[in-house]
């Protein structure tokens, strides 16, 4: 029998990405594909972070009618943090709905699958007892590209006034080290040479004694695995030991995602940030102490609740301080069920933004300055595939910059010195070094 086609559309950040794949090697007899309209299932696997996240899920769904008018067979199933946040209310609404399942819960996938087959509907939005990741099977020895993600870690007890991670995701529970040094160790079977290791609140993993350093040492010592990063990272959890990490640990790439949010002090303990802006900037001292050419990138929101147009210049003072590589930018949007969505003092949209044009063009500034500064150094690029253009392949430097040259192809996967060339908006372009 032929296998069935499975479509995952993938919304929000890498451990979305990560689940995705999770979710497909759950289902047994099905095979990805790229097309929705040849798909025997449809999976939505959805984020709850940005503005009108469920609205924009609804919509999606409301787009997929005409398949499953066409093709009544067709399975349709929601994932992810608006599953959880959602729950009944999408069976409610969305009718064509067979399934919905929160991001703790999937590895009851399949059991929910045959429910659905047999004309059932399927929710399971619970925060189970068990691991979700013991519970899953092996991961297939397929031959993988050469980076992955690798989930260790997952919720978040910080409760910033903004987020809704606490409530969808949970509290912060880590992966066992042993399990995670397994997962690993499996990639590298399949080519992988670069893992990035994610968490809602990553360095807060604390499945063994040493904390994240630890388990970048211990994934260190793994042969054939290259290069490691780790995201997304809180600074109150950055302790003394992973910032020695990244002086000593070779394959600990100079590359840290590292979110402060607002660069005032009053906002920032609005948000329940737990630490200032000064706090911020001697952490990014200790840091840029032990390893100089560590590239920071970071996250910021703008007209927070009740933020000032001197609150907002505090922000840009910041970024001008420590000189970010890039970072994400995004105005202020209430989640429903945070602290912050019920607060007094909703900054204008259109103050809300100008503000952010003009974060977004202090930020371009200081990438493309970081871009700048490469061109004529040599970088060691981890080639992935092949470039738009013949002859040329595209990789990743230990900064993290996309950068394509002229390679063959049997370069896949393989660690090059590359001499920068020239920098363009996102990109670099550079010659192998002989």
């Amino acid at each position: 029998m032929a296998p069935k086609k499975l479509y995952i559309k993938t919304y929000g950040c890498q451990m979305n990405v990560y689940d995705s794949e999770r979710m497909a090697e759950a289902l047994p007899g099905y095979e990805r594909t790229e097309d929705a309209a040849e798909a025997d299932m449809v999976l939505l696997n959805t984020c709850h972070i940005r503005e009108k996240a469920a609205e924009k899920v609804y919509s999606d769904l409301g787009r997929l009618r005409p398949l499953k008018d066409a093709k009544p067979d067709l399975k349709i199933g929601v994932a992810g943090c608006v599953a959880q946040a959602e729950g009944e209310e999408i069976l409610t609404r969305m009718p064509l709905v067979d399934l919905v399942v929160g991001p703790q819960s999937y590895h009851r996938l399949p059991a929910m699958e045959r429910a659905v087959q047999t004309g059932a509907r399927a929710v399971d939005t619970e925060f189970p007892e068990e691991d979700k990741f013991e519970k899953l099977a092996a991961r297939p020895k397929a031959k993988r590209g050469p980076t992955a993600f690798l989930t260790v870690q997952e919720g978040c007890d910080k409760f910033c006034a903004f987020c809704v991670v606490p409530y969808t995701r949970g509290a912060e529970v880590s992966r066992p080290a042993e399990r995670i040094e397994a997962e690993a160790r499996g990639l590298v079977e399949a080519g992988v040479r670069e893992v990035t290791l994610l968490g809602q609140n990553v360095n807060a993993w604390h499945g063994e004694a040493g904390g994240l350093a630890a388990l970048v040492r211990r994934l260190a010592a793994i042969d054939g695995l290259e290069r490691i990063r780790y995201t997304t990272s809180h600074p109150n959890d950055m302790d003394e030991a992973l910032i020695a990490a990244h002086g000593d640990e070779a394959k600990l790439m100079p590359y840290l995602h590292l979110p402060v949010q607002s660069g005032s002090d009053r906002v920032l303990k609005a948000m329940n940030r737990k630490h200032t802006a000064e706090d911020y900037l001697r952490l990014v001292e200790r840091i840029r102490t032990a390893r100089p050419d560590i590239l920071l990138t970071s996250d910021f929101i703008v007209g927070f609740p009740g933020e000032t147009d001197a609150e907002f210049e505090e922000t840009l003072s910041l970024v001008r301080e420590v000189g970010y590589g890039s970072a994400f930018s995004f105005k202020y949007s209430p989640r429903p069920g945070t602290p912050a969505a019920e607060r007094k003092g909703q900054v204008a949209p259109e103050v809300m933004d100008e503000r952010l044009s003009r974060l977004q063009a202090l930020l371009t500034e200081g990438q493309r300055a970081a871009q700048e500064a490469m061109v004529g150094k040599v970088t060691h690029v981890l080639f992935e595939k092949p470039g738009r253009m013949p002859g040329q392949m595209i990789g990743k430097s230990d900064h993290l910059f996309a950068v394509h040259a002229e390679a063959p192809q049997e370069l896949a996967g393989q660690i090059r010195p590359v001499r920068i060339t020239a920098s363009a908006p996102n990109s670099l372009a550079g010659a192998l070094v002989a």
